[in-house]
């Protein structure tokens, strides 16, 4: 009996062995230390060239998917050639696996790649994953310093045995910049691929607050494309969840949350068109093939609003004194995908007995387009003396003047005379002026008309306030308007900002109606207070006498 028992056990146990689930492969290095690769130059070097630079997550390895097909790790710069008439377009991925922005410089890759550079091209670069590694090691040493600054660290490389100087991330992204635009070619930076990785609210990680962040300042401060690949593709995974997100990387051992599969870099690659549809770069849009022209553009998230969808307000009783709200659709945005403005959610701080509300902010809009479209002169029309006007401008006016994903909203930098002549649709051109112009000219039509003003800087982002000051330069530039013109400033993006300091960055987060920029019902009151807060905290409260009593249990903020 014992002997028949221990025979039906050990077949049992045999047979789960025989039927139990394969152990996942092991997991594949594809990012060696010296990464020995042959890269691939323009095939047609008559053809404009779309040009790739980065780590393994845009070109893995040899680009061969280590002998498994679509199971293996691929970059997405390999798939999104199939979106581009190759007879139109070299699609050319020079990006190396295991390098960060430092070390493809150092590696002479850059150098070599620049040289095949010409008028023309547009080279896309997408490095942060490898920058977060060690400054100095005898393994890789690739690290930058993190952030953007100028700030240096010398060094005897372990690796190389040569000293070596190493700059920050953001360093190495404006020297890239630069190189490329010398060269009379068009750069456009990528924020790196989110991990499959996912925070306590269940959601994928972003890098909004280090590299994704920082790539996105880089290219505002130079004024070139941005796509925000890791936010985009973020928000995919957590819509797809979980369970097919794991799809989208190859099932190994220890688990891969870096480097994708072939679905996951054509994911990756149809955001990256989509974003390249966005910024309507003419030499790519044109040499789009059928596949990618059924890729729709990205959503832009500073929308221009249609005028004819905005309800035009008037004064309730034209016999009491008016307070107009100017603005973009931080002010107000009319409760499209749930996103309200501040302006929206102010009149209740005002006593309708004592004065007006009318908000004529409309989303979209710069400070150079509320005046270029008539609407400043609207305004002016229901403006009379003893009127308060508050107007905040900024988000909208950033980005290079000419650039078609700018919407012809951009404004010069700064608050002098010096003008730009801009390419209009029709054909016509445009004189441009400084964000500093348009604002004082608001001042001073406003004071015409015996009306009071106050200049507010932006509300903030919800991705910056943690790290640094937001809007510091248009802060800036309404300060030194407001001071030269007769007006008053407040600080809204400091006082906004110390606001959600107190509350805390979970609180902060669901304030927002979408990623970044545009707040909900509660963001919206939020800030509606802080406004009556940071009017309240001037040295001449512009609504002392005409605050309800809901108005009145604000306290003032302390002046900035």
């Amino acid at each position: 009996m014992k002997k028949y028992l221990h025979t039906v056990l050990l077949f049992l146990f045999c047979h789960a062995v025989a039927h139990a689930q394969a152990p996942l492969p092991a997991a594949v290095n594809t990012d060696p230390a010296r990464a020995q690769v042959t890269l691939p130059d323009p095939a047609n070097p008559a053809l404009p060239s779309l040009i790739l630079i980065g780590d393994s997550t845009v070109r893995n390895g040899r680009d061969d998917g280590q002998g498994k097909g679509p199971a293996g790790q691929w970059g997405w710069g390999n798939p999104i050639a199939n979106y581009f008439d190759q007879s139109k377009i070299n699609v050319v991925n020079r990006a190396v696996g295991g390098l960060s922005s430092r070390t493809y410089v150092t590696s002479g890759h850059w150098g070599r790649t620049l040289a095949l550079v010409k008028r023309g091209d547009v080279v896309i670069m997408q490095f942060g994953h490898n920058d977060a590694s060690a400054i100095n090691d005898d393994s890789r040493a690739r690290g930058t310093i993190r952030g953007i600054g100028d700030e240096t660290e010398e060094i005897d490389n372990k690796l190389t045995k040569a000293r070596e100087v190493v700059h920050s991330y953001g360093w190495y992204l404006k020297e890239f910049v630069a190189d490329i635009r010398a060269k009379g070619a068009t750069p456009i930076i990528c924020s790196p691929i989110p991990r499959k990785r996912w925070e306590a609210d269940g959601k994928v990680g972003r890098n909004a607050s280090n590299y994704g962040g920082w790539a996105k300042d880089v290219a505002a401060r130079e004024k070139v494309g941005f796509i925000d690949l890791n936010e985009i593709a973020a928000r995919k995974y957590d819509a797809l969840g979980r369970d097919e997100v794991m799809k989208l990387f190859p099932l190994v051992t220890p688990d891969e949350s870096v480097h994708t599969n072939w679905a996951g870099a054509e994911l990756n690659a149809q955001i990256v068109v989509g974003g390249i549809k966005a910024l309507d770069v003419p030499v790519l849009v044109s040499a789009l093939n059928e596949k990618g022209r059924q890729v729709a553009a990205l959503e832009d998230e500073r929308p221009v609003v249609d005028a004819a969808s905005v309800k035009t307000e008037q004064a309730l009783n034209p016999a009491l004194p008016t307070v107009h709200l100017v603005g973009d659709s931080t002010v107000r945005s009319g409760g499209n995908k749930g996103m309200v403005g501040w302006g929206e959610r102010f009149a209740p701080y005002i006593d309708a007995s004592k004065a007006n509300v009318v908000n004529h902010a409309i989303g979209g809009r710069s400070s150079r387009t509320f005046h270029t479209e008539g609407r400043w002169e609207a305004v002016l029309k229901q403006m009379k003396a003893g009127d308060l006007v508050l107007i905040q401008f900024g988000h909208n006016d950033g980005g290079r003047i000419g650039d078609p994903a700018m919407k012809g909203r951009a404004s010069g930098p700064g608050t002098g005379p010096e003008t730009v002549d801009d390419r209009k649709p029709d054909g016509g051109t445009e004189q441009v002026h400084t964000f500093g112009w348009y604002m004082a000219r608001y001042v001073q039509d406003a004071k015409a008309k015996g009306a009071t003003v106050v200049l507010l800087s932006p509300v903030p982002h919800r991705d910056v306030w943690e790290e640094r000051r937001d809007f510091e330069t248009f802060a800036q530039w309404d300060r030194e308007v407001a001071a030269q013109n007769g007006a008053q400033f407040a600080d809204l993006t400091m006082v906004v900002s110390d606001g959600y300091r107190r509350v805390g960055a979970g609180t902060v987060s669901t304030y927002f109606a979408d990623a970044r920029t545009h707040t909900n019902e509660a963001g919206a009151v939020f800030n509606a207070q802080a406004v009556v807060a940071a009017l309240q905290g001037l040295k001449a409260n512009p609504v002392a006498g005409w605050l309800s009593p809901q108005g009145r249990t604000v306290v003032a903020a302390a002046p900035k």
